[in-house]
């Protein structure tokens, strides 16, 4: 299965297509030519197109376009409360993400779907000795769907430099759960905010093109530092999740992150989302574990409050 590009879109491996629009100052800085493998040769550029069409009683995958290192493997329909949802894993067919790496996924979700889209494990970013690396995600949920995409989380080494972009087109209709974590380095080897920028952009937007949201990411800790206020504060941790939905008013949606996370003892905040489309936490600690914990337990709650139905257990080893 194939998913056609757009008529007007430029193909595929035209740069165009896979280098980000605009790339923060912060990360293009580094722009050079690598002495290996340069951007846009072979295992360079990683594209990842994916659509979803609701047949019958569940949502199947109708649509599917892979370039090595992006892939996924078929999906898997194991939520007892949900026998109808797609869970799908987006995998790498490399260790992770190396200097000079441009990678795009594309994801179509349509009428009344219901998908669940994780990775298979934390993102690495390597050390990056020329250039920098690209992320681009863009999701799009159309009327009646239910979508979570819920990746595990980036973990940027030492000297790495990289750029995120997270686009979320949502009905108004739809259902749209989407969660972001990064780490401060990899803390098990006592390498903590030694990368040397990471910057991520999450917008949500409306089919019409208006935008509801942005949330802006800059970490640099050999600029401006990543340890005091309004950044990290001393933590190791940084979790998102951005809930928009139609199916509960924003101000209980909000109500429900927080009483998921009253008790946990962590750093933590929730807000109502513009226009009233959802609500948004974000969360920081010290502790990987008490905050996937914590991300899970927020994720399990506003589950039960949308579709009555508790998260599922997800095996990925």
């Amino acid at each position: 299965m194939t998913v056609p590009p757009v008529d007007d879109a430029p193909p595929r491996l035209d740069p165009r297509h896979y280098e980000p629009a605009r790339v923060p100052y912060a990360v293009r800085r580094y722009a050079g030519t690598p002495d290996t493998l340069a951007v846009g040769r072979p295992g360079k550029v990683g594209l990842l197109e994916l659509a979803f069409e609701r047949i019958g009683g569940r949502t199947e995958l109708t649509g599917h376009y892979q370039k090595s290192p992006l892939q996924i493997m078929r999906p898997l329909y194991f939520d007892p409360a949900r026998p109808d949802l797609a869970v799908t894993l987006l995998m790498s067919t490399g260790g992770g993400i190396l200097q000079a790496d441009r990678l795009r996924t594309d994801i179509r979700c349509g009428a009344d779907t219901a998908v669940h889209l994780t990775t298979q494990a934390a993102t690495k970013v390597y050390r990056m000795e020329y250039d920098y690396a690209t992320q681009l995600v863009n999701l799009a949920a159309g009327p009646g769907a239910y979508v979570e995409y819920l990746p595990e989380p980036v973990i940027p080494f030492v000297d790495s430099r990289l750029y995120q972009r997270t686009v979320l087109t949502v009905d108004p209709g739809a259902t749209v759960l989407a969660g972001e974590t990064v780490l401060a380095g990899r803390l098990a080897r006592g390498e903590r905010n030694a990368y040397q920028v990471f910057a991520s952009d999450l917008e949500v937007r409306r089919p019409d093109g208006e935008s509801v949201a942005v949330d802006t990411v800059r970490l640099e800790p050999a600029g401006a530092g990543v340890t005091g206020p309004a950044v990290l504060g001393g933590h190791d941790v940084m979790s998102s999740l951005y809930v928009l939905s139609p199916l509960a008013p924003a101000a209980r949606i909000a109500d429900t992150l927080h009483e998921a996370l009253a008790d946990r003892g962590l750093l933590y905040g929730v807000s109502v989302l513009p226009q009233d489309s959802g609500a948004w936490l974000r969360l920081l600690d010290s502790d990987t574990r008490a905050c996937a914990a914590a991300l899970r337990a927020a994720w399990d709650a506003v589950r039960r409050l949308l579709i009555g139905a508790p998260a599922p257990e997800l095996r990925k080893t």
